[in-house]
C-alpha cells in the first residue's frame, strides 16, 4: 500500500502517489477497469485527470459513479484562458465525469506569460475557477506548469491568488540545474507557508527522445522503463515528504511505478542516483 500526506490544507489525506490519467486518453473502459483494480490493490485514492486528456475523463467516470465518489479525490484541469472558454469547458468536464462536482479544478499550463496575463485578468480562467468554487461545482483550485519557468510563474500566481495546489516538474537530473533548483526551492518555501500541496511530474524522465520514437507514444519524452531504475527515480522524488508524485502516462509501465512508490521512502545516495544518470545517459528534458 502507498502511505497517505495531506494534500495541502485540503483536509484530504491523499496517497503519496496521484493516478496521473493522462494514460488513459486513448485507452478502451476494459483497460481502464483494469488499471482502477491496479489502483485499488496499491489503495491510490486520488486520481488527475484533465479535459485535454482525450477520453480520460469518460474513461474515469464508471469509477465514480453512485457510491464511488467518495473512493477518490478528483481533479480536472481546464486549459481555457478566458471565463466564458474555461467555464463552459469545467461543466463539460462534470458532465464528462458524470459527477456534480470536483475536487480540485486546476489552470493547466499556465507558463506563458501572455496566457497568465489573461486568465488573470477580469474576464479570465481565474475568474471562471473561483466562480464554479462559489457555486459547489468544485472545492479546491489549483495550477500546474510545464518547463523551466513553472516554478517561478508559479509564485507569482501564489502571490495573486491563494491556490491550493500546484504542479512542476521534479526528478534528479531537472533539479542538477541550479537555477531551477533554487526556483524549485522557493516555490516549495513558498507553499509551505500558504499551505498549498506540491504536485510533481515527469518522475522517471530519461530525456527527450533519443531512441526510436513510437508513432503514437504514450509520453511526449523518453520514459525509464527497467524496474531498477524506476525504483531510484521514484524513491528520490517520494523521499521528500512535502511533495506527491504523478504517476505515468503510460499504462504498462504504470504497475512498475506503484511498485515502487509503495517501498520504502528512503532518499537513495547521490552516488546512486549520479550512476543511473551516466548508466542511462539521461538528460534534462525541459532545457534553456
Amino acid at each position: 500500500m502507498i502511505p497517505l500526506a495531506p494534500f495541502g490544507s485540503t483536509g484530504h489525506r491523499s496517497t503519496r502517489t496521484l493516478f496521473g490519467a493522462a494514460a488513459l486518453s486513448r485507452v478502451t473502459q476494459a483497460v481502464a477497469d483494469g488499471v482502477l483494480d491496479l489502483l485499488q490493490r496499491y489503495g491510490v485514492n486520488h486520481i488527475d485527470t484533465a479535459a485535454s486528456y482525450g477520453d480520460a475523463e469518460l474513461r474515469v467516470a464508471p469509477w465514480i459513479r453512485g457510491a464511488g465518489r467518495d473512493r477518490f479525490f478528483v481533479a480536472t484541469k481546464t486549459g481555457r484562458r478566458t471565463y466564458a472558454e474555461a467555464r463552459d469547458e469545467i461543466r463539460r468536464s462534470l458532465e464528462r465525469l458524470g459527477t456534480d462536482h470536483v475536487d480540485l479544478i486546476q489552470l493547466h499550463n499556465l507558463v506563458d506569460q501572455a496566457e497568465w496575463d489573461m486568465a488573470f485578468a477580469p474576464d479570465g480562467a481565474l475568474r471562471a475557477a473561483v466562480e464554479a468554487r462559489d457555486a459547489g461545482l468544485v472545492r479546491f483550485i489549483g495550477v500546474t506548469g510545464h518547463g523551466l519557468e513553472a516554478p517561478a510563474q508559479h509564485r507569482r500566481s501564489l502571490e495573486r491568488f491563494p491556490f491550493d495546489s500546484v504542479l512542476f516538474p521534479y526528478n534528479y537530473v531537472q533539479l542538477q540545474a541550479p537555477a531551477y533548483a533554487r526556483d524549485v526551492a522557493a516555490l516549495i518555501a513558498l507553499c509551505e507557508e500558504r499551505g498549498a500541496a506540491m504536485q510533481t511530474i515527469k518522475a522517471i524522465t530519461l530525456g527527450p527522445w533519443q531512441a526510436e520514437r513510437p508513432s503514437t507514444p504514450t509520453t511526449w519524452y523518453e520514459p525509464l522503463r527497467e524496474q531498477r531504475d524506476i525504483d531510484l527515480a521514484v524513491r528520490w522524488v517520494l523521499s521528500d515528504p512535502r511533495v506527491f508524485l504523478n504517476t505515468v502516462g503510460d499504462v504498462g509501465l504504470l504497475p512498475l511505478v506503484l511498485d515502487a512508490a509503495a517501498r520504502d521512502g528512503v532518499r537513495p545516495p547521490d552516488a546512486d542516483m549520479d550512476e543511473l544518470l551516466l548508466r542511462r545517459e539521461m538528460s534534462p528534458l525541459f532545457t534553456t
